[in-house]
């Protein structure tokens, strides 16, 4: 068990405040790297990752970010790891929350953001998997019929359920997009082996979670993983899983195809921005408070649901 328990997860979640914590000051590790929301600090033989409260969009960190986003981020994280454990290693150290309560014991308030990782070799691409025809898998099959390298039956419609969930990879970019492959190129990446395995995984990843996801009256729309190599060349689940920054979680209760759908992840941020007249380029426009507010609404909910069981 890697998390809070339930209620400890409800009680943080529902004690967030509404001041965000953009940029993290003050800790005596030396920082090795920073993406759009998140910290990375050299423990020596581990790495502390810190989730910050930014909201990156397009690609472009905005100038406001979401008040408790990095507590929501890490804390849903931290519940999938655990449903996870028998499909694959994650990059949790063990005894995981000892080990970060001794680590942070001066930034107590840093801890529910947080999380102690092995350090491992990333591999150079992301795994995408897609039950559902959105985002850019719809303009695909408007344009060519097909979701990337799969043909696909003629008259599905925005957001209809696909015959069964696709791997769709993606080349990793440092900056900039990243570039869908085809399996047979993503394999030429990371090796043979490898991209089967991740291929099977995350598969079988998302299989467990959709169901997870239903029960709570959650449909998991699609999602993307990364993976990393230890020193003896085993794989290991990295980074984040399932958060709404990495996946489109929809209401089953409100799912009907033939359009955009309700959401609890950051297309409620994009839908705003699309209506924007901005380039998507740096620096972004900030978010009002009204989208703030109805954003972070929208990550609570899910991660109540998940935890709970139920909407």
């Amino acid at each position: 068990m890697n998390n809070f328990s339930k209620e400890e997860t409800i009680k943080l979640i529902d004690n967030l405040g509404d001041e965000g914590i953009l940029e993290i000051k003050g800790l005596p590790y030396p920082k090795i790297g920073s993406g759009k929301v998140r910290e990375i600090y050299d423990l020596g033989e581990n790495l502390l990752i810190i989730a910050s409260d930014r909201m990156s969009a397009f690609d472009v960190v905005l100038p406001n970010g979401i008040p408790g986003k990095g507590v929501i981020l890490t804390q849903v994280s931290l519940f999938w790891f655990d449903q996870m454990e028998d499909i694959i290693e994650h990059h949790l150290v063990e005894n995981h929350q000892e080990v970060l309560k001794e680590t942070l014991k001066d930034h107590p308030e840093l801890i529910p953001r947080s999380m102690i990782v092995k350090k491992l070799k990333p591999l150079e691409i992301e795994a995408i998997i897609r039950s559902y025809l959105a985002g850019s898998g719809w303009k695909d099959y408007q344009e060519t019929g097909q979701l990337f390298e799969f043909k696909l039956p003629a008259g599905l419609q925005e957001s209809s359920k696909l015959p069964s969930p696709l791997y769709t990879p993606t080349t990793k970019a440092s900056e900039g997009h990243d570039m869908p492959v085809t399996r047979e190129e993503s394999r030429k990446v990371v090796g043979e082996e490898i991209g089967q395995k991740v291929e099977d995984i995350s598969i079988d990843l998302f299989n467990r979670a959709s169901g997870i996801a239903e029960k709570a009256g959650i449909i998991l729309a699609d999602t993307k993983f990364e993976f990393g190599l230890d020193n003896a060349g085993k794989l290991i689940l990295i980074d984040e899983i399932f958060t709404p920054d990495s996946s489109r979680y929809w209401p089953a209760n409100d799912y009907e195809p033939g359009r955009g759908q309700a959401s609890f992840d950051k297309q409620f941020v994009r839908d705003y921005l699309n209506g924007l007249d901005w380039n998507k380029t740096a620096p972004g426009p900030a978010l009002p408070k009204e989208v703030v507010e109805k954003t972070k609404a929208k990550y609570i909910t899910a991660l109540k649901a998940l935890v709970n069981g139920s909407l």
